[in-house]
């Protein structure tokens, strides 16, 4: 396919309504924005867009850069912040048609303060640009919000098939040889997205073991085997955003067969249906979890603040977790992290070995909590930079910016400047925290910690704390999703609604 131009970007972030803040470019740029040639970068990363260049140039196509921005999860992005990023794609794209065809690394539950579908406005605009016969494919988080736009302008919509997310790079492999398989016109995609209103958090999401998660996604591997089924994705909403009909469901692809496409979507959606109690958690309070966990020899013992998640968009400033450890007089060497830019600051300033008296935690989204004072020593200064081991950023580097390790009594606090991405246990490392040492180790996020303390942990339990990105949705004030969902309401004759093929 040597004479084959392929245009490749991505637009990557998940966010949440239920915060006070809002994403600029400053925080896009604490991730990364790539432009152009910049773009070949990402090469040997795991990333999509590190996959998609794989297939590509392994082919012998001529990529075409666009330009792929990545950052951690947050509030919607500024108007500003989208528009510039969706230029970034768009001026190149323009500037080099013509393409046989576009690879796009997308999340798909991202939002803008004015505009709630950023990334089916980012593919109709490219569609407009291309005409209606170059094919368009995009990777998706499994955790998309997949919308009717997406469906009618993409060719293509391929989500990530595990959770934890240890799948982006061979996602983007995924996505690029439909997208090579479409190009070469040896397939005629036909795709349907059927959903249920379903808004569950990712604490029993997982794609292992017996929960429903591991079921559905096995149900699409076996159909995926099946003559002109081209991809068969399983996609639970991130539920954090407040948008009218959200649902979580199927996306199947066949070879032209769109009725087919569109029967086993909705049947794979009827069984997300059919298992949805078996999507909510089991939650205990701090006080029972350490208990618990002082009945256990040895540690660490993990305690899953999935409130407070930074992945899911969740700001990293709650302290609720660390309040409740010390009201209950935590004698056990125990690991905590905290954005607080103040504090980290006041740490700098006051040098090593000092004693610092300051209150800290929900500096950044003041909406769920209040302050705590304590006293403690600081033990560690740092830059706050590391390089990610995996998962989506894994290969790039992540920027916590000043921090600091604050000593309060047997609890080493991580109070870092600037939220980033928990895939395993780097932020603790790069800060020379050993995860091994401490008996309590607080948690922020509801899935990716099975990377770093899967083999050492003696038991993890899901904590019940305030925050935007809560274990159950039901606690959440929703005000423009429409009602009937689930976890508010439970009705057993929900119908799928259907997204069909787009029209050629």
């Amino acid at each position: 396919m040597t004479d084959k131009r392929i245009a490749l970007g991505g637009l990557f972030t998940e966010t949440t309504h239920f915060l006070s803040t809002t994403a600029g470019l400053d925080h896009w740029r604490n991730g990364y924005v790539l432009q152009g040639e910049e773009v070949f970068s990402l090469r040997g990363a795991t990333c999509e867009e590190a996959g998609m260049l794989a297939i590509l140039e392994g082919e012998g196509v001529e990529v075409v850069p666009l330009a792929a921005a990545r950052t951690v999860s947050s509030g919607p992005s500024t108007d500003a912040a989208f528009a510039y990023l969706k230029d970034a794609i768009l001026r190149p794209l323009r500037e080099n048609l013509p393409v046989d065809g576009i690879a796009l690394a997308l999340h798909g539950s991202m939002t803008a303060v004015s505009e709630d579908d950023p990334e089916g406005d980012l593919i109709a605009a490219v569609r407009t640009l291309v005409g209606p016969h170059v094919p368009i494919v995009a990777s998706l988080d499994m955790h998309a919000n997949v919308t009717k736009k997406m469906v009618e302008n993409a060719d293509g919509l391929v989500a990530f098939t595990r959770y934890p997310h240890d799948d982006c790079k061979t996602t983007g492999e995924r996505a690029a040889r439909l997208l090579l398989d479409l190009v070469s016109g040896g397939k005629n995609a036909a795709m349907a997205f059927a959903k249920v209103p379903l808004l569950a958090s990712g604490v029993r999401g997982m794609t292992f073991g017996d929960a429903p998660m591991a079921h559905l996604t096995a149900a699409a591997r076996l159909l995926e085997r099946q003559p002109g089924i081209l991809s068969v994705s399983i996609v639970q909403v991130h539920p954090f955003n407040d948008l009218p009909e959200m649902g979580s469901g199927a996306l199947v692809i066949t070879d032209g067969d769109y009725p087919r496409a569109a029967k086993e979507a909705e049947r794979l959606a009827r069984d997300f249906w059919a298992r949805r109690h078996e999507f909510e958690p089991h939650l205990i309070t701090v006080a029972e979890a350490v208990a618990h966990g002082r009945a256990i020899e040895g540690g660490p013992i993990l305690l899953v603040d999935t409130a407070d998640c930074v992945g899911g968009g969740a700001a990293g400033d709650s302290v609720s977790l660390l309040r409740d450890l010390l009201a209950l007089g935590i004698s056990e060497p125990s690991l905590v992290m905290v954005v607080d830019p103040d504090a980290a600051a006041l740490c700098a300033s006051a040098g090593i070995k000092s004693m610092v008296s300051t209150e800290i935690g929900y500096r950044v989204d003041p909406s769920w909590g209040k302050p705590i004072s304590v006293t403690g020593t600081v033990r560690h200064l740092l830059d706050g930079e590391f390089v990610f081991s995996g998962g989506a950023f894994g290969g790039t580097i992540g920027r916590m910016g000043l921090s600091a390790v604050l000593q309060v009594g047997t609890i080493s606090v991580l109070v870092m400047s600037r939220p980033t991405y928990d895939w395993a246990d780097e932020q603790f490392r790069a800060a020379g925290l050993d995860v091994r040492q401490a008996k309590f180790i607080g948690v922020k996020n509801p899935m990716n910690f099975h990377f770093a303390y899967d083999g050492i942990a003696k038991a993890s339990f899901i904590v019940d704390l305030p925050g935007p990105n809560p274990a159950t949705t039901a606690v959440l004030p929703y005000k423009r999703m429409k009602r009937p969902f689930f976890p508010f309401d439970d009705d057993s004759a929900v119908t799928p609604i259907v997204y069909g093929e787009r029209t050629k």
